[in-house]
Parts: C-alpha cells; sequence; structure tokens
C-alpha cells in the first residue's frame, strides 16, 4: 500500500517537471526585483544581465527613504470640511515625521487591512442573507450584484468621486477603502458557500433560543471560514494593486501609497530602474505575509468553490 503512493508514473514526472518549470516563471520576476533592489546602478542598466549581484548596495533604498519626509501618522476629523483656517479638515493627531515611505507603506497596509477585514464582514453577512433567508426581491437583488461584477469601475467613477467629494473624504483613504467594502464579488463568493449550510443546523439554533447574532457567529462563520480565507486574500491583494481608484482619489504626499508615491518620485527624476526596484520590493512583503497566513484558507476555498461550481 505504502509503495502504490509512492511509486512514480510517467504522468506524475511531467507533472512534477511542469509544476517545477511553472513555479520558476512565476518566481523569477519576485527573485529579479529583490535582487535588483540591491544592485548598483551600473549593473541594472548593463547590457549583459547580472542573475546574481556581484555587489550588494543599499544606496536604493537609502534613496528612497531620503526624498520626502511625512507624519507617521494624521487623525482629522472624518466627514467634515472646511473647520480650519486654510479649509482643511481639523488635524487631531500628528505622528513624528519620518521617511515619506514609511508612510507610504502604512496607508498601504491600512487601506489593505481595514478594506479586507469589512469587506469579509459586509460579504458574509450579505452572502449568508441571500442564501439562507426569504425575503422580496432577493432574487432580483442577487441578480443585480451578479450584473455590477461586470461592470467596469471606469464607468462609475465620475458618480463615485462626487460621492466622496461630497462626504468629504476625497484625498483621504477613507475614499479609497469604501468602494471596495461592497465589492459585489466577496458578496457571490459567500453566497456560493453559504449555499452549503445545512438548514437542519440553523434551525436547531433557532429552537435552543439562539438569535440571528448567535446563529451567525456560532454557526455560520465556522462553516464558511475557507471562504472568507479566500475572500481575504482577494480583497487585500485587490485593494493593495487599485492603482487607479488610489490615482483618483488620492493626491496629497501624506495620503498617497506606496505605489503613487514610488510614482511621484520616478516623475521628479529620471528614470530609475533601482528605486522602482526598492519601491517594489517593500510593497511585495506585506501581500507575501498575508498569503502566508491565509494560504490555508486559500487553498480550502478554491477547492470548496470548484467542486460547488
Amino acid at each position: 500500500m505504502n509503495r502504490d503512493k509512492i511509486r512514480l508514473t510517467p504522468y506524475k514526472v511531467v507533472s512534477i517537471i511542469v509544476l517545477i518549470v511553472l513555479a520558476f516563471l512565476f518566481a523569477f520576476p519576485l527573485y529579479w526585483i529583490i535582487t535588483g533592489a540591491f544592485k548598483t546602478s551600473a549593473a541594472i542598466n548593463s547590457t549583459t544581465p547580472e542573475w546574481f549581484p556581484s555587489e550588494w548596495v543599499l544606496d536604493n533604498f537609502r534613496t528612497l527613504f531620503s526624498r520626502q519626509k511625512a507624519p507617521l501618522w494624521e487623525i482629522r476629523l472624518p466627514f467634515s470640511g472646511g473647520f480650519a483656517a486654510d479649509g482643511q479638515r481639523i488635524l487631531l493627531s500628528s505622528g513624528p515625521r519620518v521617511p515619506a515611505a514609511i508612510r507610504w507603506l502604512m496607508n498601504t497596509v491600512f487601506m489593505a487591512v481595514v478594506s479586507m477585514i469589512l469587506t469579509c464582514i459586509t460579504s458574509a453577512m450579505a452572502g449568508y442573507a441571500l442564501a439562507k433567508k426569504r425575503f422580496v426581491g432577493r432574487t432580483i437583488l442577487f441578480s443585480l450584484i451578479v450584473c455590477a461584477m461586470a461592470l467596469p469601475k471606469q464607468v462609475i467613477l465620475i458618480p463615485l468621486l462626487r460621492e466622496m467629494s461630497a462626504l468629504n473624504l476625497y484625498n483621504t483613504i477613507w475614499a479609497v477603502i469604501f468602494p471596495i467594502v461592497g465589492w459585489p464579488f466577496g458578496v457571490f463568493l459567500m453566497k456560493q458557500f453559504s449555499e452549503g449550510i445545512p438548514g437542519e443546523m440553523l434551525e436547531a439554533a433557532r429552537i435552543d433560543g439562539a438569535g440571528e447574532i448567535k446563529t451567525f457567529l456560532q454557526i455560520v462563520v465556522p462553516m464558511v471560514k475557507p471562504g472568507i480565507g479566500a475572500l481575504a486574500i482577494f480583497t487585500f491583494i485587490n485593494s493593495w494593486n487599485d492603482y487607479f481608484m488610489q490615482l483618483i482619489m488620492l493626491s496629497s504626499t501624506n495620503t498617497l501609497t506606496i505605489s503613487l508615491g514610488i510614482a511621484k518620485l520616478q516623475a521628479e527624476n529620471s528614470t530609475d530602474f533601482g528605486l522602482i526596484m526598492a519601491g517594489a520590493t517593500l510593497a511585495a512583503v506585506p501581500i507575501i505575509i498575508v498569503f502566508m497566513i491565509f494560504q490555508k484558507y486559500f487553498t480550502q476555498g478554491i477547492t470548496m468553490g470548484a467542486v460547488k461550481g
């Protein structure tokens, strides 16, 4: 029995070789960016590729962290404008001045983490309601959500921009967070997972006297945890890489994300690939950490989603 499990067939050998080649192709750009961040400008721009740095330098990171300064954090009065003398929101607290790249990275992490948490909460609740609750207009509402998945964000950009301006949220991180929270794909994904919850368990919880909140937290959430894990990764990456929305909604130095900040530095200087690679390396670290944390749930979520169709 054990020998059968470890027996290598030609199909398995070919599959392993193909997977190794694909893994190498997908990992090589990340390797090139990370090593490029520690290369000299001459090595990066050399016509002969330098596959492994012959000289490791930190000049690119020094440039990244020395260009501009910004407060480590700023807490302003939300949903308000025009209270201060300059017409800006009232500043309640401001942190010490640090390299702007640190502030940009904190902005990006805060945006992605808060978007991930809020999206998972709202999508799990909406998906559960659409899957297990019976109310008037449920089918129509779900059809609209499915249609919204095919709607490009450029179509709603102008109304969304006017809405954020009316709420005095323009040029704040919240102007990028709130549009992501209502992600139609998240609702669709969590509805598919909630369909697999046995109705008998929900009925038994009601008979035992559990309310809606207790039923949702103790019955629904544990059963759809793989879907929430998969959605968490999807939302984090989607929020992190949403360069277009960040470019439209954010403008001042203190509110930029890491990708916008690097683009701004690049615009102020000649083409500096070392600076770009240093910024890309800095931006890749949180995504790798999040994926490693949620990898188990991500794999389970994709597998269960594929089985359910």
